[in-house]
């Protein structure tokens, strides 16, 4: 018998230690900036896109998230349990910068009903090149749609991606700002990672949904954090995370405001036209976190009650030709 050789590599990722040189103000004040360039059209519904709706958006993002109890694009085949970011274990930031791709190339370029599934597939293809170690492969996507699209769609569909992006495929995501704003906040490394936890879960919930695409990165990311730390009730514990402290300390960081990081804000004009835009930037941040509240409400009511009548639930959605998407997994999880 031939010599058999034994492999005793791990399959364990390594990290990289966290590098508090990523986490100056200097880096926050490029990501702001960033943002601005790589920002859908909050009108691609009506100016661009045809066939496309909001709820078809919703549909596939939902697909991309958790994964598709059965093609919704092939109906005539037998449900089978597909699940893409949960099962395959994805990284945190590939939905969030998969969605990003997949406003961006809509806010472009008219797309046929019948090739968002493709698009969705393509986005995650691409994400999972710049986010992940082991990224997923065209075979394993296509799978995941019941083969409704093939490898070669999706390596096609690659190109047509990256060129109407011009290649700007390092985008900035709300995933990207929620660390920055953790390592300015007084919290012990515990409570950090709940709150992280929770305000990931949040990012992902809020790029399912279309009208969080008028919020920028920066806010979407602040005002997870800000329903992460009001639902785990951490203010009582610590006078820090109260929600009219918290909430004007991370409009001053979105600013990035040195004032963020003093007790007092000073007097005289500058600091008075300092403070004013401070308190239109921590109205919008209120907004935003109620909206997320209000979509984390609607969305655990609507798992409940698939919970109760899964078969009502599954008959509602053969009636409907286009229904409203199921809950993020870890949304379940979350305490309001």
């Amino acid at each position: 018998m031939a010599h058999q050789l034994l492999c005793c590599e791990m399959e364990t990722i390594r990290r990289a230690y966290p590098d508090a040189n990523l986490l100056n103000d200097r880096v926050l004040r490029a990501m702001l900036k960033a943002e601005e360039t790589c920002a859908p059209s909050v009108s691609y519904f009506k100016c661009v896109q045809k066939e496309i709706l909001p709820s078809m958006r919703k549909i596939v993002a939902t697909w991309m998230l958790e994964g598709a109890g059965r093609s919704r694009w092939r109906r005539s085949r037998p449900p089978v349990p597909r699940q893409v970011c949960e099962e395959q274990k994805c990284e945190e930031e590939v939905f969030p910068l998969a969605m990003n791709y997949l406003d961006r190339f809509l806010s472009l370029e008219p797309v046929k009903k019948s090739r968002l599934q493709l698009l969705g597939a393509t986005c995650m293809f691409v994400a999972s090149k710049m986010k992940e170690t082991i990224p997923l492969t065209a075979e394993k996507l296509c799978i995941y749609t019941d083969n409704s699209i093939r490898p070669d769609e999706l390596l096609q569909m690659e190109l047509v991606l990256v060129n109407k992006l011009k290649w700007n495929l390092a985008a900035t995501t709300p995933h990207d700002f929620i660390e920055h704003f953790l390592s300015k906040m007084p919290v012990v490394e515990e409570s950090k990672q709940v709150i992280r936890k929770h305000a990931q879960t949040f990012v992902a919930l809020c790029a399912t949904d279309v009208k969080f695409i008028s919020n920028p990165p920066s806010m979407v990311a602040a005002g997870s954090v800000v329903a992460a730390v009001q639902g785990l009730h951490l203010g009582s514990a610590n006078s820090f995370l109260s929600y009219h402290r918290l909430t004007r300390f991370l409009s001053k960081v979105i600013r990035c405001d040195p004032a963020a990081f003093s007790v007092s804000i000073g007097k005289g004009p500058l600091a008075a036209g300092r403070l004013l835009r401070t308190c239109l930037v921590q109205d919008c941040l209120r907004a935003c976190q109620e909206q997320i509240e209000a979509l984390l409400e609607s969305s655990l009511r609507q798992a409940q009650q698939q919970n109760l009548d899964p078969k009502a639930a599954e008959e509602g959605e053969e009636e409907e030709e286009v229904d409203l998407a199921c809950t993020p997994t870890d949304v379940r999880d979350v305490d309001i």
